[in-house]
């Protein structure tokens, strides 16, 4: 179950970032946080703006709406999200998200 978190400007979703992976892809949940790996290496924010178009296409949200808080240079993340409610954002994630 990824711990998400509904602030007053939007929801904040916590992310283990797996940079220089195959293949950009949600693969999971791990320790809370949802696991997206992407193909860019960490190195001057490619990785990091590789994580936020690739969770805006996923989760069919426009860019603008994903914007990183917390994480710039660690694979631990936390992106605000806004625009969509918190069940509006559980239901685009439970694809990848397995039931308890």
């Amino acid at each position: 179950m990824i711990e998400l978190q509904s602030t007053d400007k939007g929801i904040v979703l916590p992310v283990q970032a797996q940079p220089g992976a195959r293949k950009n892809a949600i693969t999971g949940v791990h320790a809370g946080r949802l696991k997206v790996a992407v193909t860019q290496a960490p190195e001057k924010g490619k990785a990091n703006a590789a994580l936020t178009q690739l969770l805006a296409e996923l989760l069919k949200l426009r860019r603008q709406q994903i914007t990183l808080v917390s994480g710039d240079t660690s694979s631990h993340k936390r992106f605000l999200v806004t625009g969509i409610d918190l069940a509006g954002l559980q239901q685009r994630l439970a694809p990848w998200v397995p039931a308890n």
